[in-house]
């Protein structure tokens, strides 16, 4: 159980790393100012609807705390609020451990639409941002959530069989 918990951990680290380290590379440079892809994020939703929503939430916090201080610090808890209340808010409207294909490609969709639209909205209320929600939602929302479906949609069978491995021996422990 610790140990599933610590991959877990690993793998967002790993992916955190990639997202700052690799991504830009594979960005066009046109595109790097709108397209802003959150692997850790889709991970972190994965993890809320197939595992817990409260482990979700704490991902979602702590990696969203990492990436307000490494990556964007214009303000110190945008993402972190953000991360940990959308997967927070998806582990519990998705709550089901067998959640099937459409409807955790559906609650990825949401959970992206959420963690930006929150985004927006706090960086609209402190002014860090003048542009209109429309403008935003075309030219850096809808290009994220695409590039986050792609990603879920490319984890999706491995990370899904990984968490519900876990959480059956999780139960199996409990009731013994």
């Amino acid at each position: 159980m610790q140990k599933r918990r610590y991959l877990l951990i690993l793998l967002l680290f790993g992916l955190f790393i990639v997202e700052g380290t690799i991504i830009p590379w594979l960005i066009p440079v046109a595109w790097q100012t709108r397209l802003i892809p959150h692997l850790v994020f889709v991970v972190i939703l994965f993890a809320s609807v197939y595992d817990n929503r409260h482990r979700g939430l704490v991902l979602g916090l702590v990696f969203g705390l990492l990436q307000d201080v490494v990556y964007y610090g214009s303000m110190i808890g945008a993402y972190s609020f953000a991360m940990g209340f959308s997967a927070y808010m998806i582990g519990l409207i998705f709550k089901s451990r067998r959640t099937p294909l459409p409807l955790m490609m559906f609650a990825v969709l949401i959970g992206s639409l959420l963690l930006e639209s929150l985004l927006y909205g706090t960086y609209r209320l402190f002014e860090l941002t003048h542009q209109t929600y429309d403008w935003a939602l075309t030219n850096h929302m809808i290009p994220n959530m695409i590039v986050q479906f792609i990603f879920a949609l490319a984890i999706y069978v491995p990370l899904r069989r990984w968490l519900e491995n876990a959480g059956v021996r999780r139960s199996k422990e409990e009731a013994a």
